[in-house]
């Protein structure tokens, strides 16, 4: 199956389109459940339609999660370490978490308090069907770095951080989830790396239109489409061109420790 990692920025577009704050979705993208309190809830786990579009979806997500399951064990023993692999939860339209409730309309995301990938298979399917993008590798794309949300959970980079951001400056704050949200690029770089060598992911031309498609999802990006004008000190998440050279970074080394994006006070 071809994957073309160029469709991550149809999700910014289905943002738009479905009404939801592109800032909210730089936030999923971040791996932090929004705090959103709508009137109802579906619980996690709904079945999907055996044969139907969400049970290829699930299927999809399940292969992916997967290949990041096979990478980060690797990775992980070669350390001297286990890898526990996050849960995955599928949902439609709402679903409580342990970090809040969420909506479909948001994206995926990860909470670290359950260590769990939350999924809207829908949302995809809306990507596929009303918009005519499959945008596999997009998929793809989002979970490897929710995924790197988790293994700085397992990592206790999370934690650290959260504990930094709360003895600083609202500036610093953000400078701390900037570097956070960088490394889980890069982690998901690391994994298309060993992805790609093992099976081949990856076809000529996905990669540079993966790197033009991250940028796409730079606080500067998302703030001229959304304000029309760029407020550095309000970024959470890095510049376009801090996240591309993130991925690339990871992408290129596969491997862990060229993804210090902390520099010297990691």
């Amino acid at each position: 199956m071809r994957i073309g990692l160029g469709g991550l920025v149809l999700i910014v577009l289905g943002a738009w389109l479905f009404g939801a704050d592109p800032m909210t979705l730089l936030q999923v993208l971040g791996g932090g459940a929004p705090a959103q309190s709508p009137s109802g809830y579906q619980e996690p786990g709904t079945a999907a339609q055996p044969g139907g579009p969400q049970d290829e979806g699930a299927e999809f997500v399940s292969k992916i999660l997967a290949s990041t399951e096979d990478t980060w064990a690797d990775v992980f023993q070669r350390g001297g370490a286990r890898y526990e692999p996050p849960k995955l939860v599928l949902f439609s339209e709402v679903v409580r978490s342990a970090c809040g409730m969420a909506q479909g309309a948001s994206g995926p995301f990860y909470c670290p308090r359950d260590q769990k990938v939350y999924i809207d298979l829908d949302f995809y399917r809306k990507l596929r069907d009303e918009f005519h993008a499959p945008g596999d590798f997009a998929q793809a794309y989002v979970i490897a770095h929710e995924v790197g949300h988790h293994v700085q959970t397992l990592m206790g980079t999370s934690q650290r951080v959260r504990d930094r951001q709360s003895q600083s400056s609202q500036a610093d704050a953000n400078a701390l989830s900037v570097a956070l949200e960088l490394q889980a690029d890069c982690y998901a770089g690391v994994w298309a790396n060993r992805a790609n060598a093992s099976s081949h992911l990856l076809e000529p031309g996905d990669l540079e239109q993966g790197l033009q498609a991250a940028s796409a999802v730079g606080d500067d990006t998302i703030q001229k489409r959304s304000r029309g004008y760029v407020v550095p000190e309000s970024f959470t998440h890095g510049s376009a061109q801090q996240r591309v050279s993130w991925f690339r970074r990871g992408f290129d080394s596969g491997a862990l420790d060229q993804c210090d994006t902390f520099g010297s006070g990691g």
